[in-house]
């Protein structure tokens, strides 16, 4: 019988541990892997997660958020969380979204996030093509969240994180049924705002001109 230290990896988990290999063998032992949930609706903030994992650990089932279910998504979040060496959560609320536009918001949550760990690391990866107002030392990762571990989690601990907030302020505002559409454009969610008009977590500038009038 194959001894477990030498069974081979799964295919995904081998792919999400590459490039941290790779930047292992250029000199790194410590990095954190950034990404984000919410740049794209129309109320609520954006969240952002910087997550440190140990060196060669993939948790069972990890993957590009957007690729997983909620159900997937939620029984990731707390294994992440116990496993990962280090981790932090943050916001840019509605206010900070308007007065800074999008990217500057993601940005601001990004900062938010990695500086909340207890250690920053020496390297920050940071999913997408941009990274330019990131404090600390970084590096971008294009399509990182299906091709890093880190930035994989992290991608996982904001979508999870944010959904959940969007749950709350479903509560909050029973009328716009942010519990299924999380602040995204659906028909749905337009339909409700032509009828009620935007509440207080509506981004404004993200709304249609004829909608920012019943505010």
């Amino acid at each position: 019988m194959q001894k477990e230290s030498s069974r081979k990896k799964p295919k995904q988990s081998a792919d999400l541990l590459s490039y941290e290999q790779a930047l292992r063998e250029e000199g790194y032992t410590l990095f954190c892997g950034v990404d984000e949930a919410g740049r794209g609706p129309l109320a609520g903030p954006v969240c952002a997660a910087a997550v440190i994992l140990p060196a060669g650990w993939v948790p069972e089932g990890l993957n590009d958020s957007k690729k997983l279910t909620e159900k997937q998504r939620e029984r990731l979040f707390p294994i992440i969380q116990e496993g990962a060496l280090d981790f932090g959560i943050a916001f840019a609320d509605v206010d900070e979204i308007e007065r800074l536009n999008i990217l500057g918001a993601t940005f601001l949550a990004m900062n938010r996030a990695i500086g909340s760990l207890r250690t920053v690391p020496p390297l920050a990866l940071i999913d997408g093509n941009r990274n330019n107002a990131i404090r600390y030392e970084s590096r971008c990762v294009v399509g990182g969240d299906g091709k890093c571990a880190s930035i994989a989690a992290a991608s996982v601990l904001a979508k999870v994180s944010r959904d959940r907030l969007m749950q709350e302020y479903a509560a909050r505002y029973p009328q716009y049924g942010f519990e299924k559409h999380k602040g995204y454009g659906t028909k749905a969610h337009y339909e409700a705002l032509r009828q009620y008009g935007p509440c207080p977590i509506h981004r404004m500038s993200f709304l249609p001109a004829d909608m920012r009038q019943q505010a």
